[in-house]
């Protein structure tokens, strides 16, 4: 099984690198730009519930000033 991935993979690197660069390149952002926002998203909803369970802030307990 494992020598199929790895064929798999090897003739999908071969073709990419063989690729015009700008072809490439609008491949690579068509791929990574979703799976970065995607990842930012999850960090993003892992640290607000994170700070979320910690309790609110010292600004959030004072009362508001006058």
């Amino acid at each position: 099984m494992f020598d199929g991935v790895a064929g798999w993979w090897d003739n999908a690197e071969l073709w990419l690198a063989q690729l015009w660069f700008p072809l490439q390149f609008v491949l690579v952002i068509a791929v990574l730009g979703p799976l970065c926002l995607g990842v930012a998203w999850l960090i993003d909803r892992i640290v607000d519930r994170v700070g979320a369970w910690f309790g609110p802030s010292r600004d959030e307990d004072c009362p508001p000033r006058s």
